[in-house]
């Protein structure tokens, strides 16, 4: 009976080393992918290749986009259509090139941000964006709620946040503009604890190495958006412009 226990306990310990394993991996590639996204935005920002991607108007200096920068602009919403098949079709190495070039291109894409806003206010609102991030995760990591209800309103919320932007761009109203920002700003809080909840329910100790780092990126990639999103809602509302 003593045996018994003990055994049961070791193999508890041993699945949670296995989830917090799981958890530090899914965190470590998203991470990365922030760090790449940053690099790419600030290169092109600040060197010689910020003129494949923009012309500069002669008259105001004020920068529009190239055809190479539109197509920038662009490519992540194709990328997702390609991470998602990578996912349920690819290899693990498949995976993470498709989540590598993801992020480049987000990089790309963000750069017209880096040159809008002033580096002191991008610094600060990216502080403020990592604590509520950090802090929102680990409620979805350590809560027993479950949040699925919570998050299938989210999504909905989203959705509608996406319609209205949609329609906005039509209005051209710096105040509903505003007024989606702060909608949005408690989808993605909401949503950072949902999906760090769903992606600790999808570990499985019984996981291949590839079926485990398939899951880790695809995971990171969710908090990866989720971070993006609160960040640039943040930034809107916070930011300096140059």
């Amino acid at each position: 009976m003593e045996t018994k226990t003990y055994t049961s306990a070791v193999e508890r310990s041993g699945v949670d080393e296995g989830l917090r394993g799981f958890m530090l991996k899914v965190y470590n590639y998203m991470a990365g992918g922030l760090c790449m996204t940053a690099l790419v935005a600030y290169l092109i920002a600040n060197t010689s290749l910020i003129t494949l991607f923009f012309n500069i108007n002669p008259t105001t200096g004020t920068p529009g986009l190239s055809i190479l920068g539109w197509l920038a602009f662009i490519s992540p919403l194709i990328m997702v259509f390609v991470f998602n098949w990578a996912v349920m079709r690819g290899s693990s190495k498949q995976v993470q090139g498709v989540f590598w070039g993801f992020a480049a291109l987000m990089g790309a894409s963000l750069t017209p941000i880096v040159l809008a806003y002033t580096a002191s206010s991008m610094a600060r609102v990216f502080l403020i964006t990592a604590g509520t991030f950090g802090a929102m995760s680990l409620y979805g990591y350590t809560t027993k709620r479950d949040l699925t209800g919570m998050g299938s309103f989210m999504i909905m919320g989203l959705w509608g946040v996406i319609i209205a932007s949609i329609v906005n761009l039509f209005m051209q109203s710096t105040a509903f503009d505003y007024a989606l920002s702060y909608i949005a700003i408690a989808i993605f809080v909401g949503l950072t604890a949902y999906d760090t909840q769903t992606i600790r329910n999808i570990y499985a100790s019984s996981d291949t190495e590839d079926s485990a780092t398939r899951k880790a990126v695809a995971g990171a990639l969710s908090l990866y958006m989720d971070f993006i999103n609160l960040f640039l809602n943040l930034l809107r509302i916070m930011g300096d412009r140059r």
